[in-house]
């Protein structure tokens, strides 16, 4: 890691589903311990209305946050970046863990569907946080 707190980036396509969801999961539960971010290789207008609710649910808001564009210096500040489905556009850097998720999209589709990507997303930014601080 690059110092005491390590830092985490969430990519996927659009950066209005997935990748919002998990950084506002891994924010949460790594309360302060984890620099997160996110960001999309074809960052969309606004977030997935259905993912703004799915997080409502479960008292997470993310509804005032946007989707980013990828930036290199956004990869290059992370120690690990987890890729949902945006493929050979993610810049790759040497000396860095990448982990791959793969998650359905949950772009255009109503609260029932996105609920369980939602929920397969908090195990694994669990299971992560675990890695990234085996002691918390």
């Amino acid at each position: 890691m690059s110092g005491t707190t390590p830092e985490v980036l969430f990519v996927c396509v659009h950066n209005a589903g997935r990748s919002q969801m998990a950084a506002a999961l891994l924010d949460h539960h790594a309360a302060g311990r984890v620099v997160v971010r996110s960001a999309g290789s074809k960052p969309a207008d606004q977030l997935n209305p259905a993912v703004v609710e799915a997080m409502a649910e479960i008292g997470l808001d993310i509804s005032r946050e946007f989707p980013k564009p990828l930036t290199d210096g956004a990869v290059q500040a992370a120690d690990v970046v987890i890729t949902m489905g945006c493929g050979d556009e993610c810049p790759y850097y040497p000396g860095k863990t990448y982990l791959d998720w793969q998650l359905d999209d949950p772009a255009g589709r109503g609260i029932e569907a996105v609920r369980p990507i939602r929920d397969e997303i908090e195990t694994r930014v669990r299971a992560l946080l675990a890695e990234l601080l085996p002691t918390a």
